[in-house]
């Protein structure tokens, strides 16, 4: 597994992100990320690590990517996780030639109603077994 993984901070009750979760995880065959839900202690010791403040755990609207010493949110959270999936996912990158401001207003609307369109869990999501090195604690 890579020494330097790169971390998926998700909202762990959110029915759209813990789909978006197991698609990566599909797809992610050199185990390159790790996992770990906003609501739990780790999200608040890495976002501390990174320099960040952690955000709501209570309905927490962005997700966060820890990657090479840096944490991206929003927008730039999900263009950083295309551009390390396998082909065709990094073309994703395209959309950095909007700016950042207009990606975010895009990542805010579909945050804003993923409970609504999606549903949410009770609970946050359990890994399998199988899965549960992928997972941070």
């Amino acid at each position: 597994m890579d020494p330097t993984p790169t971390i998926i901070l998700f909202d762990g009750v959110c029915n759209l992100c813990n789909g978006t979760v197991r698609f990566i995880v599909k797809r992610d065959r050199a185990a390159r990320f790790r996992f770990g839900s906003l609501q739990g202690e780790a999200a608040r010791r890495v976002c501390a690590e990174a320099g960040i403040a952690a955000p709501d755990a209570g309905e927490p609207d962005s997700i966060i990517v820890v990657a090479d010493g840096r944490a991206l949110e929003r927008s730039d959270a999900v263009l950083a996780i295309a551009a390390r999936l396998p082909f065709p996912w990094p073309l994703l990158g395209a959309f950095r030639v909007l700016p950042q401001g207009l990606r975010d207003l895009a990542y805010r609307f579909v945050a804003r109603r993923r409970y609504r369109w999606f549903g949410r869990r009770e609970s946050c999501m359990v890994p399998t077994p199988a899965l549960r090195d992928r997972f941070i604690d």
